[in-house]
């Protein structure tokens, strides 16, 4: 017994009844390793809103840590989140705050209290062809384009002649379900208690968004600033009500919180981040990771912080231990100290 050599890792064969206890033991503690996860991986899982500002945190991250590979995958803010829930990533991205049902379920699924950290901020952009003569609008003005029941659904009643667009009709371009853009389009825009009017192009990322956009001059749609290209497509400047001044979407605007539609960028992780994971989330929020955020085109904290708010169904509009804070404003610069998503 004690010269035989010890099975190969990926082996799982059944052991035959006169082998030792000792063997048995060592063998299935061998079958079931492949399935711990490598410390040299970080899966990243999440908002379409920050694939490519992810993905180029990835590459950047394995330039100076080569040992390091952090494979990154989109699908939205919501697949980011269930994956975390479920315990299949290191990190999500979300353009929007888990919920308290979603941090209540990740406690039941894995005994551990999810971690948030903002990373930056970005401006939704409303965007529209090009060509189309329309330069700015208002909050009211998309509701009624985009809620249910909405009353405004030809360009001439937004008070411009789209030449290119036979009837006036306005095509209405929104994101899918799943994504965190969707849902806080809906929660600064509709309001919670109003749904989106059917019958909208809904398009699975921001990328494919803007590209259809720019395809179609009787299109409007949102999507993060990060995507605007220029001579394809406009950016509309928006107000929060008709008389009041529109806002360009920059990174300024977005920052100071003037422009009217801005919001946080998070990831989630956890627990308390350990080991490469640590070290990665600390990178993003270090110099490096911060430049990288401007870089792709959204704004880069103002200093590396990480949120004390709960999650929440609202998302960004509470603090622990401040009270609340005031719509549109910045959870994460009233307290610095570290404090799991959902804490009290």
């Amino acid at each position: 017994m004690l010269g035989m050599k010890p099975f190969a890792r990926s082996s799982c064969l059944l052991l035959p009844m006169a082998l030792a206890v000792a063997v048995v033991t060592a063998t299935i503690a061998g079958c079931f390793s492949d399935s711990r996860r490598d410390d040299s991986t970080i899966r990243i899982t999440g908002s379409d809103t920050m694939v490519n500002l992810a993905q180029a945190w990835a590459e950047a991250y394995h330039e100076a840590h080569p040992d390091i590979s952090s494979p990154v995958r989109g699908g939205g803010s919501g697949v980011g989140i269930a994956a975390l829930i479920n315990g299949k990533v290191d990190v999500a991205t979300a353009s929007r705050a888990m919920k308290d049902k979603e941090i209540a379920l990740a406690r039941q699924n894995t005994g551990k209290e999810p971690k948030q950290f903002i990373v930056g901020r970005d401006a939704l952009a409303i965007y529209v062809h090009k060509d189309n003569p329309l330069d700015e609008i208002t909050i009211d003005a998309l509701a009624e384009i985009y809620g249910e029941d909405g009353t405004i659904t030809t360009w001439p009643q937004l008070g411009v002649d789209n030449a290119d667009c036979a009837g006036g009709e306005i095509i209405r371009i929104s994101r899918q379900n799943n994504s965190g853009t969707y849902a806080y389009f809906r929660e600064i825009v509709l309001g919670e208690k109003r749904e989106y009017k059917q019958g909208a192009t809904a398009q699975s990322g921001s990328s494919e968004l803007v590209t259809l956009i720019s395809r179609t001059p009787c299109a409007i749609g949102y999507s993060g600033m990060g995507y605007y290209r220029p001579g394809e497509v406009k950016m509309l400047r928006v107000s929060r009500k008709k008389g009041e001044p529109a806002i360009e979407p920059t990174l300024e605007t977005a920052l100071d919180n003037t422009y009217p539609i801005s919001r946080p960028l998070y990831i989630y992780t956890l627990g308390e981040p350990t080991g490469a994971v640590q070290e990665f989330v600390e990178w993003i929020l270090g110099p490096e990771g911060q430049k990288i955020v401007a870089d792709v085109g959204y704004v880069p904290n103002p200093k590396a912080t990480e949120t004390p708010s709960a999650g929440g169904d609202s998302g960004d509009n509470r603090s622990a231990d401040k009270g609340p804070v005031a719509a549109g404003a910045d959870p994460a610069a009233n307290d610095a100290s570290p404090r799991a998503a959902g804490q009290p």
